[in-house]
């Protein structure tokens, strides 16, 4: 499933980037090394991010 349609970034990537230390939107369009266009997409890349960031907290209590 594309997350951002404009650079055809998929959310595998998304994902992949958040497990590698993303922690902003603008992480992930560096590391696809693009821009964001129409920033759509940046609302469910902070989603992701968060959920990713809940999910460490209670795998750590």
């Amino acid at each position: 499933m594309y997350v951002c349609n404009c650079n055809g970034i998929r959310e595998r990537e998304v994902r992949q980037a958040i497990d590698e230390g993303a922690s902003r939107p603008a992480d992930i369009f560096r590391r696809q090394q693009c821009q964001p266009q129409c920033a759509k997409c940046v609302c469910d890349m902070r989603r992701m991010i968060d959920e990713q960031r809940e999910t460490l907290r209670y795998a750590a209590e």
